[in-house]
């Protein structure tokens, strides 16, 4: 079945803003399907799997978005870029809130596994994740920031600086200096999460 706001599909997201600045809801529901995904994972990701917070933030972020909508200004910024720095900063104020608070969260369950897989490969893949979720909670926050944005998320490192609000070079730096840590957290656990090396 193909719904109207499928007319969308090759519509950027930029104009896709100003198209819902100008009364178009139906481009509203196409960015919204569009970013609330990415944008909801990078929040878990920060918020260390908290699903409920992360969507919080991906509901304000969107919220955010549409509320700033009549003053987008097309080519001054990537709406991709904006929305992650909205979500980087409520981020940072609910995990400064936490600490306040002293607030420890449940673990999230894991995402549904892919159904092509065997179930001793969705294990395996379970557990790389887990891993890999642990790993990033060791990680200083900005360096995580850094890393989801560059190694999970696929943003360039000039899109992470602006959204992070720092030099490219700075950029490099954190990415660098987290994935080198990650790779140290991670390397005692190869055989545990099914990785060999070769």
């Amino acid at each position: 079945m193909t719904m109207a706001f499928d007319a969308h599909h090759d519509t950027s997201d930029e104009a896709l803003m100003i198209l819902y600045a100008n009364g178009d809801r139906l481009a509203a529901l196409s960015l919204t399907r569009r970013i609330t995904p990415r944008v909801m994972a990078y929040a878990s990701r920060l918020l260390s799997g908290d699903r409920a917070e992360a969507e919080d933030v991906a509901q304000e972020t969107m919220l955010r978005l549409w509320r700033i909508a009549p003053e987008w200004r097309q080519g001054e910024a990537k709406v991709t870029t904006w929305a992650y720095r909205v979500a980087t900063n409520l981020c940072t104020d609910r995990l400064r809130s936490r600490q306040r608070r002293g607030r420890t969260t449940l673990d999230d369950a894991p995402e549904m596994p892919d159904p092509g897989l065997s179930e001793v490969e969705r294990l395996v893949e379970t557990d790389r994740a887990r891993a890999l979720d642990a790993a990033l909670n060791l990680l200083p926050e900005r360096q995580r920031q850094a890393v989801v944005l560059r190694h999970i998320e696929g943003l360039s490192n000039p899109d992470i600086a602006a959204i992070m609000d720092l030099g490219v070079e700075a950029v490099e730096s954190l990415t660098a200096r987290g994935k080198h840590t990650l790779a140290s957290l991670l390397s005692g656990q190869k055989d545990a999460i099914g990785y060999e090396d070769h």
